[in-house]
């Protein structure tokens, strides 16, 4: 749904927004589901031990709910909802909540956390969301999503037109300097497919993701005529050091997350 008439769109506006989505997709290509089948075996994973792990309970979702504006009578879409922890935390404080995961697994866990709560929707961030209407949303919250994502210009395109003027996007990715130096890539400026190792409670799970410059993060989101207005490299909390503080020294001087909050312009 593109908020169409009987004979056509509801504006020119959105007709030449949808277009340019799939051009931009189709120039890109299809870019595949990166890490598929990784988040469908670590589903019951995330459900059962990501809400408690410190470098998502302690370090991650601080510096994203310092960023969220008041969700109380808001509509919120958790973009990457994964088992759902964001979706009932949005849920609890009084929002109208759609998640949607590229993963079925974990949109059973998220069915399983939230039950018929919120609108829980299979769906890939790398197409259109034509499911989606114009202006449906006041909030959107991607976290740690979009580095699975190689080419940004359609997604944040989408964002825009399914976000009210002056509705706010908060996204959290990983640090461009904590790929780029954990990896010991030779050229900060190229983006590229990464592989790495997941230690789980049933054993490692190979997960595959996006790094890229810091340009390369921010001009697509201004590209989509979003205004910045806030960028966090928060320090870990107190809990976290209490939980690991080996880690805890290290992301003191080196980040490994990075989180926006932009306003749609207008």
């Amino acid at each position: 749904m593109y908020c169409r008439r009987r004979d056509g769109f509801l504006n020119r506006q959105a007709e030449k927004a949808y277009i340019r989505v799939l051009v931009l997709i189709k120039r890109s290509g299809k870019m595949g589901k990166i890490s598929l089948d990784s988040y469908n075996n670590m589903a019951e994973y995330y459900f059962k031990f990501v809400d408690s792990k410190p470098f998502n309970a302690y370090y991650e979702r601080p510096a994203t709910l310092s960023l969220l504006p008041d969700v109380a009578g808001k509509r919120v879409l958790d973009a990457g909802c994964a088992a759902g922890w964001y979706t009932k935390w949005l849920l609890d404080h009084g929002a109208d909540v759609t998640a949607l995961d590229f993963s079925p697994k974990m949109i059973e866990m998220t069915k399983l956390r939230v039950g018929s709560n919120a609108k829980v929707i299979e769906a890939d961030l790398n197409e259109p969301l034509d499911f989606l209407k114009d202006e449906q949303f006041d909030v959107i919250l991607s976290s740690l999503t979009l580095h699975y994502l190689k080419n940004w210009e359609p997604v944040m395109h989408e964002f825009n037109r399914i976000l009210e003027k002056s509705g706010t996007l908060v996204f959290s990715v990983h640090h461009p300097f904590m790929d780029f130096a954990y990896f010991n890539r030779e050229n900060y400026f190229a983006t590229e497919l990464l592989t790495d190792e997941w230690k789980t409670h049933d054993g490692t799970e190979t997960v595959r993701f996006y790094r890229r410059p810091l340009h390369k993060i921010i001009s697509p989101v201004r590209n989509a005529d979003f205004i910045i207005d806030e960028v966090l490299e928060p320090m870990p909390t107190e809990k976290f050091k209490k939980a690991r503080p080996e880690a805890y020294d290290r992301l003191t001087k080196k980040p490994q997350f990075l989180f926006f909050r932009v306003v749609k312009n207008g």
